[in-house]
């Protein structure tokens, strides 16, 4: 495919919409419910960062309809989402919020880079306790990151969490925190017992109105959201210099690799989760790197895909890109014409939306089911929950698929194996000075040098036959390590046959040295009937095992 085809690739075309005609009723209602549920969260997840409601809201809007047309998930719905709070809290303590749209800017840049590369398949290499670790981390951090609102007091020094959560409580007033306290309870009653009544019920907007009317009512003296924007601001170019540039790249890389990975998890979820059409990752990465870019040019925060909200989003009908982009409409329309109720809204009720939030992204069915496959996936799952808590999300992830990886390896080391196989047809007497050597699994790196001590190791025998060719796994190093083999067992003037070796292996041991240790090209088998045969032979001729020949003697052999 030439470089033009490949970007025309990436592009959005008319076919994005040629279901809607079909879906559109669907589409508008799956809208319509995303925004609702969507608002909450978006105004909560921009206080949580630092940036502010505002930043979030416009996320939500600019990043959820460029998303929508450029991605490539036809029901991905994106925004600012608690994983990417959880990264940016760091950054606004280090650099201030202005620093967020610079950085959602690199980040989108490079996730736009990633896409055009065809990086998109990657995430497939994560392995799935990886991501359920990761996830529980993020919950445990989301939840501690409210519980200063919680309580009604500002946020510990530290850029830990947890302990900043820890020493938030230090601050806690009577009073204050009680009233703080009772507002976040009030929303997670709501919350959880607003389904029961009836399952379209939006509890997040319930309880936050119900709390916000009786906070007014009452005249209860909690911290606000505060002025948001009656329209969106004007797009341009967030102010940078060169030492900006240079301070930020690093956090926009993980900002980048953490928008790649949530965006393409989600996409690949919600493609399981209806008939709506295969999705393309690495249009998914142009489409979500452009997506904050363009929030990033209005003051807004890095975009990814919200598993949460496309998952209502197919099941409430949304089968096609105009359900997001009707989510992203209906939420200007809350800027344009509620932008003064919404400030009203008290932050406890945020932080009890995101706390409710937090326990909802942890399945106990999920946890036991990694927890109980393995010793090794447990392992993974916990080593990664435990560093993205204690460190951070992306050098979580990167140990755990290191960690992952060398579980995986020492599995697929242990595979490798040597069995001694007994001789096929009717035995021979000279059968016992032959020994048939079947490698079996894989022979590579991890596995090289065990199965070499048991191959060398073999004793009291003067032909070896090495079955090759049930060894579905072969690297350089597993092929060097087979020419050892027989330059180990001929330099004891054992005879070494090899049989079997697979076509696929075959450039690889001609490379190595495989074929060339052998003492004649003809010790170079395919049919096991034959290798036996010839084994057979230089046994008759054996009485027991050879000395070890000289350089002369083995320029005479010939069969």
């Amino acid at each position: 495919m030439t470089a033009s085809r490949r970007v025309t690739s990436l592009l959005p075309t008319w076919k994005d919409y040629r279901s809607v005609p079909r879906t559109w009723r669907g589409d508008l209602i799956a809208g319509i419910t995303v925004a609702i549920i969507a608002l909450p969260l978006a105004l909560a997840f921009g206080v949580s960062s630092g940036a502010g409601a505002a930043s979030g809201l416009v996320t939500a809007i600019v990043a959820g309809v460029v998303a929508a047309v450029f991605g490539g998930s036809n029901v991905q719905v994106s925004g600012p989402t608690g994983a990417m709070v959880v990264v940016l809290g760091p950054i606004v303590a280090s650099h201030g919020p202005g620093a967020i749209a610079v950085v959602s800017l690199m980040a989108g840049t490079i996730v736009v880079v990633a896409g055009l590369l065809r990086l998109g398949r990657v995430v497939s290499y994560i392995p799935w306790p990886v991501i359920e670790g990761f996830t529980l981390g993020i919950a445990v951090i989301i939840f501690a990151q409210q519980v200063p609102s919680a309580v009604g007091a500002h946020a510990g020094a530290s850029t830990n969490a947890i302990v900043s959560a820890v020493q938030s409580l230090g601050q806690v007033s009577g009073p204050q925190a009680l009233w703080s306290v009772a507002a976040v309870a009030l929303v997670a009653v709501i919350m959880v017992f607003a389904p029961r009544v009836h399952p379209q019920l939006p509890g997040s907007i319930v309880g936050i109105v119900v709390v916000s009317v009786l906070v007014s009512i009452a005249g209860i003296s909690l911290t606000r959201i505060g002025a948001l924007p009656s329209s969106l601001p004007a797009p341009g170019l967030p102010a940078m210099t060169t030492a900006d540039f240079s301070a930020l790249l690093g956090p926009a890389c993980a900002v980048a690799v953490l928008a790649a990975v949530e965006s393409l998890l989600s996409a690949r979820v919600a493609a399981s989760m209806a008939d709506t059409g295969r999705y393309d990752a690495d249009r998914e990465l142009v489409g979500q790197g452009l997506a904050s870019i363009a929030s990033g040019m209005f003051g807004g925060m890095p975009a990814t895909g919200a598993i949460a909200r496309t998952a209502v989003n197919v099941r409430s009908g949304g089968r096609s890109r105009l359900a997001s982009i009707v989510h992203a409409a209906s939420l200007l329309g809350v800027v344009y014409l509620a932008a003064g109720v919404v400030s009203e809204i008290p932050l406890a009720a945020l932080a009890g939306v995101l706390m409710v939030t937090a326990c909802r992204m942890v399945s106990r069915t999920t946890v036991r089911s990694v927890l109980r496959s393995s010793r090794s996936d447990a392992v993974v799952f916990v080593v990664t929950a435990v560093i993205t808590v204690s460190f951070d999300l992306i050098v979580a992830v990167g140990i755990g698929i290191a960690v992952a990886a060398f579980f995986a390896l020492r599995t697929l080391a242990r595979s490798g194996t040597v069995h001694r196989e007994s001789l096929p047809g009717a035995q021979h007497p000279e059968d016992a000075c032959i020994a048939l050597l079947r490698l079996d699994g894989a022979l590579f790196f991890g596995a090289a040098d065990r199965m070499h001590d048991v191959v060398t190791g073999i004793e009291d025998v003067s032909v070896v036959i090495l079955r090759m060719s049930q060894l579905q796994v072969l690297d350089a190093t597993g092929a060097r390590v087979v020419t050892e083999m027989i330059q180990a067992l001929e330099r004891r003037g054992v005879t070494v046959l090899v049989k079997g070796i697979q076509p696929h292996h075959q450039r690889l041991a001609d490379t190595v040295g495989v074929i060339a240790s052998l003492r004649h090209r003809n010790h170079l088998f395919t049919d096991l009937d034959a290798a036996v045969a010839h084994a057979r032979s230089h046994a008759m001729r054996s009485s027991g095992p050879v000395p070890a020949p000289t350089s002369e003697m083995l320029r005479s052999v010939r069969d």
